[in-house]
């Protein structure tokens, strides 16, 4: 039987209710939990780039939700790669002129989180999205696989494309351009290629517990400063 005639094709939507998972973290208890984020944050991003190291079971453990808004309020989400977090937030790199580029011009103000379901974790974060300096960028930039940096210059991200062919033939252009020497500056930085930081204005840790009574601890900014400056943060536990 192929696949095509064992497709079993539904015009009713579909039940999901019976598919549950009872929660069982360790929780978050206000001792544990520092009166700036910083420290908890880092934690918890190098517990899960260590499980999956250990146990494969948290795959792509920077992987970030990013939510943005267009012109028109409609509200817009992806995943992007967090590639670094420090006292001023988290970082990702993207095409600037990118739908989430574009929207990020007009209103900076971003929500992102990043979502562990093997660990029953989640953090998450809400303020307004700062371009990186160039020399961030750059110094990032050249980390990337070869074949990551043409990408960049083949891809012109967010538009329409004929169909799969154009965006090969597209690559093949800048590969032949921009052939692999092994100098990680061989590959110059597109025009339109750069970097975020979030600094966020609200954090909360989301630890989830037997039957959905939930751990969410949350930093709110009452001054300014960094996710280390513990005088920027009111903390207070939320509802599950």
């Amino acid at each position: 039987m192929s696949m095509e005639e064992s497709r079993v094709i539904r015009d009713d939507g579909l039940e999901l209710g019976e598919v549950r998972v009872d929660y069982r973290s360790d929780g978050l208890v206000e001792g544990d939990c520092p009166q700036a984020p910083l420290a908890i944050v880092l934690d918890w991003v190098e517990a899960a780039v260590a499980r999956q190291a250990e146990r494969g079971d948290v795959p792509e453990p920077t992987s970030m939700e990013v939510a943005t808004v267009d012109v028109d309020g409609l509200p817009d989400v992806r995943t992007v790669l967090m590639r670094g977090i420090d006292a001023q937030g988290p970082q990702f790199f993207t095409n600037t002129d990118s739908s989430k580029g574009r929207q990020l011009r007009a209103n900076p103000m971003v929500a992102s989180v990043l979502t562990w379901p093997a660990m029953f974790r989640a953090i998450r974060f809400r303020g307004r999205a700062e371009l990186l300096t160039q020399d961030e960028v750059t110094t990032y930039f050249r980390t990337r696989p070869w074949g990551s940096r043409v990408g960049a210059h083949a891809s012109d991200q967010s538009r329409p494309a004929p169909d799969r062919a154009a965006i090969e033939t597209a690559y093949r252009k800048w590969a032949e351009r921009y052939p692999d020497t092994g100098e990680p500056g061989a590959v110059p930085v597109p025009a339109h290629w750069g970097g975020y930081r979030i600094v966020p204005d609200r954090v909360e840790l989301w630890a989830g517990r037997r039957s959905r009574l939930h751990d969410r601890i949350v930093w709110e900014r009452i001054r300014p400063g960094g996710l280390e400056d513990a005088g920027a943060w009111r903390r207070s536990r939320l509802q599950p």
